[in-house]
């Protein structure tokens, strides 16, 4: 068998899931009877951070528009927020959703843009 060399072997956890990283990490306690959770662990967050940083956005409203009362409906729908605290975001703008899926934050981008509003996917 040919010997695996370390870059090899990063490049293949670039390309596993978090799923897999764990079925190797349970592998490797039973073959070899060491715990390499730790080093796993500390390795999984680095490669998620990269995927997460391309595949998630923040929708940033920064103007309400005319229609102001179907904007802040739609924040408290979305966010959950009381009356007064969406009426706030409307009136000053700011972040609606932050590090959510980039299909989520079109989605709700296109709702506040139909009800008038002027947003921004950052």
């Amino acid at each position: 068998m040919a010997k695996l060399t370390r870059e090899d072997f990063i490049s293949a956890l670039k390309e596993m899931t978090i799923l897999e990283v764990k079925e190797l990490v349970d592998a490797m306690k039973e073959e070899f009877g060491v715990d390499p959770s730790a080093v796993a662990v500390a390795a999984a967050p680095v490669a998620g951070a990269e995927d997460a940083g391309s595949s998630t956005k923040t929708v940033v409203l920064k103007s309400a528009g005319g229609n102001k009362i179907a904007v802040i409906k739609i924040i408290k729908e979305i966010t959950g927020l009381g009356l007064v605290e969406a009426k706030g975001l409307a009136d000053n703008g700011g972040n609606i959703k932050e590090n959510i899926p980039a299909d989520e934050a079109q989605s709700i981008a296109d709702q506040l843009t139909e009800a008038g509003a002027e947003v921004e996917l950052a």
